[in-house]
């Protein structure tokens, strides 16, 4: 349990600049206490209780503004940073070294039963405000924009940006299994644009155009101006 405890504290002093001290990480970071309290919650969750997980978990959210059903499975090296307005569903499995947001729901897109919440794989970071709804998973090493909302698989080491999510970035930089704690990247926002990026585009293209239109009516001037010419040498002529 203290060798937990301990890589909990770690996974925030690695990955939080704002954390100090260890005894600040452990008393003021509200992500850490919802992941505790979600531990005790999980433990008779699968002995079978049913309200008393439940209590938990709605203590949890009155103190954190965190919301992780009893169900869900956390992997070891979980940071959520902020996370006010969290929300991990109850079939929602999350492996090793995964970094939350603030407003981030792990969800479902239905009523139906059995397995209906993603699965997040290792190293994966996923955005503030991002919407990740359904049984899919999210592939290792993988970052999910800020607003993104994801609906369909993401392969591993793959950037998702947009609503609804496209895979914008793929076979990016691979974690090294002997380092993989210091090796993972949070420049969550340096994230391509494809919405920018295609505007970019459409403006050049429609640069292109009007220099074409006004090649044209050079063109079609410097006829009419020749038409002109010719017409006044006939009329001088005769």
């Amino acid at each position: 349990m203290f060798a937990q405890i301990k890589k909990d504290i770690d996974s925030i002093m690695l990955r939080d600049p704002a954390a100090k001290t260890r005894l600040e990480a452990a008393l003021c970071y509200p992500g850490l206490h919802a992941i505790w309290l979600h531990r005790i919650a999980h433990h008779f969750y699968l002995k079978g209780w049913v309200v008393f997980p439940r209590l938990i978990n709605t203590f949890s959210r009155f103190l954190t503004g965190i919301d992780i059903h009893p169900g869900a499975k956390l992997g070891p090296g979980l940071f959520i940073d902020h996370g006010m307005g969290l929300v991990i569903g109850e079939t929602a499995e999350l492996g090793s070294n995964v970094t939350l947001y603030q407003g981030v729901t792990l969800g479902g897109t239905g009523k139906e039963k059995g397995k209906r919440h993603p699965t997040i794989g290792n190293n994966v970071v996923v955005s503030s405000g991002a919407k990740v709804l359904g049984s899919f998973k999210v592939g290792d090493n993988s970052k999910i924009g800020s607003g993104s909302v994801v609906l369909k698989e993401v392969p591993p080491n793959s950037v998702v940006v947009g609503v609804p999510g496209r895979i914008v970035t793929r076979d990016g930089v691979r974690v090294n299994a002997a380092d993989e704690e210091s090796m993972i990247d949070l420049n969550h926002d340096k994230l391509p644009d494809p919405v920018a990026d295609y505007e970019e585009l459409l403006a050049k293209h429609m640069e292109e155009i009007n220099g074409r239109l006004k090649e044209l009516e050079q063109l079609i001037h410097a006829t009419q101006r020749q038409q002109q010419l010719q017409q006044e040498q006939q009329l001088h002529q005769k």
